[in-house]
């Protein structure tokens, strides 16, 4: 737990082990009070600092970003990667690793996403792991995020997770991913780790 005298905030690393029931205490317009660093997201009305990234990170967020900005191109979608802040309510503002909007959702993108993008992307590390399977899972759902992904880069491991009514439902691993809800996006999963050990060679 950190403090800014700032704001007299508090600044969370790690999400509670139950989530609590109530929204934390701050909202949009703290969030857009706060100074460039630290680092943060908004979850539920609370903060958390967000760790570095490694260059494992790094490299992986780059290659997903360069997919999915190909099939932008492709169907009049776009792409863009962190740090971009996307407004999915007054109680939370996210900077997911990799964006993804449709051309029938583009006019979210603004000065900064506001609206839920149709894909999201979160590389997972040790710092952040618990924060992206948890709070961000349920309020990724809640908001109307369609895809989710969930990318381990250690473990090699993509998880897609597909919105029904509000929560997500774990679609089985394939080597090449195939989107049913958004057309145009696919993921040759195999290939991504294949460029991954070449890049990083």
């Amino acid at each position: 737990m950190a403090t800014t005298d700032a704001m007299k905030v508090v600044f969370l690393r790690e999400p509670p082990l139950v989530p609590p029931s109530e929204l934390g205490p701050y909202r949009r317009e703290h969030y857009e009070r706060l100074p460039d660093d630290p680092r943060c997201e908004l979850l539920f009305g609370r903060f958390y600092l967000t760790p570095s990234p490694s260059l494992l990170h790094q490299t992986v967020c780059a290659l997903l970003w360069r997919v999915l900005d190909e099939i932008g191109q492709a169907t009049g979608g776009r792409a863009w990667v962190a740090p971009l802040d996307v407004t999915l309510a007054d109680h939370s503002v996210v900077q997911p690793d990799v964006i993804y909007v449709s051309r029938e959702r583009r006019k979210i993108a603004q000065e900064r996403i506001e609206g839920a993008p149709d894909l999201l992307i979160e590389i997972l590390s040790p710092g952040t792991e618990r924060r992206d399977r948890g709070e961000k899972l349920i309020l990724y759902a809640q908001s109307g995020i369609r895809e989710y992904w969930l990318v381990d880069p250690i473990e090699r491991y993509v998880q897609f997770l597909v919105n029904d009514s509000g929560r997500f439902v774990v679609i089985p691993p394939a080597e090449v991913y195939e989107s049913s809800v958004l057309p145009g996006v696919r993921l040759d999963v195999e290939d991504l780790w294949r460029q991954l050990d070449a890049d990083l060679a």
